[in-house]
This record gives C-alpha cells, structure tokens and sequence, in this order.
C-alpha cells in the first residue's frame, strides 16, 4: 500500500511516517517503479508500535531498541539461550515501563473525571436538572 493509505490506516501524518523512515525506525518493504514507498502490512504493525509508545513518552531511541529487540526475536535465525533471553528481557522492562504508565494515567483519568463532575455540579444547568 502507498503512504497515504499508511497514513489513514495508522493516524499517522505522511510527514511523521517520512520521519520516521528518515529515522531508520520504519523502512517501506519497497518501492514503485515511479519511486513511491509502499508498505505492507508488518510495516503497518512496526508503525502502530511506534504510534503507541510515542505519547507514553518513550525516545525515538528507546523505540528503537525495542523494534530492534523484537525484530531479533522474530527473524527466522538461531538465538542462543543467552540471547534470547536477553532480548526477552528488553521486552519485558518495556512491557513494565507501559505498564507503569497506564497506572499512572488511569489515576490521572480519575482526578480529570473527578474534577469534570467538580465543575459540572457547579453549573446551573445541573441545578435545574436535580430539582
């Protein structure tokens, strides 16, 4: 598929995919005769990977390391016990760094809802509606 398609399909803007691709973190399975990128559907998959890590805070760099993690993981070469669980474990201090950042925004969500209902009991419509 073309970059745009990419684009809607991953909410991502052409700019942020082309940066990224500058970046070396995503990289089009190929190109048309005519020079355009084309993806296919694991570079779609590395691109959500992408878009879910970036506003958890997580580095371009950081990213990386966990694509690149993966990617050793899931090539069709051998990796000696050591390796493997080395990179197992980069997974899993990800994971647990995702994971820590979900409590931290759940508990964020919770004081936003609890300030919400705050300012909505406030307002006269409320008033008018529980009288």
């Amino acid at each position: 598929m073309q970059i745009g398609e990419v684009a809607a399909r991953t909410e991502l803007s052409l700019r942020t995919i082309r940066h990224y691709e500058a970046t070396g973190l995503v990289v089009p399975s190929a190109r048309s005769q005519g020079g355009f990128r084309l993806y296919a559907e694991n570079d779609v998959a590395r691109l959500m990977v992408i878009r879910r890590m970036k506003p958890l805070g997580f580095t371009l760099d950081q990213i990386r390391d966990l694509l690149d993690a993966t990617d050793r993981l899931d090539a069709d070469g051998e990796l000696g016990p050591t390796e493997r669980e080395a990179l197992l474990e980069r997974v899993r201090a990800y994971e647990q760094a995702a994971a820590e950042q979900v409590e931290k925004l759940r508990v964020q969500l919770s004081r936003t809802e609890d300030f919400a209902a705050t300012l909505r009991a406030r307002l006269p419509e409320h008033e008018e509606a529980t009288s």
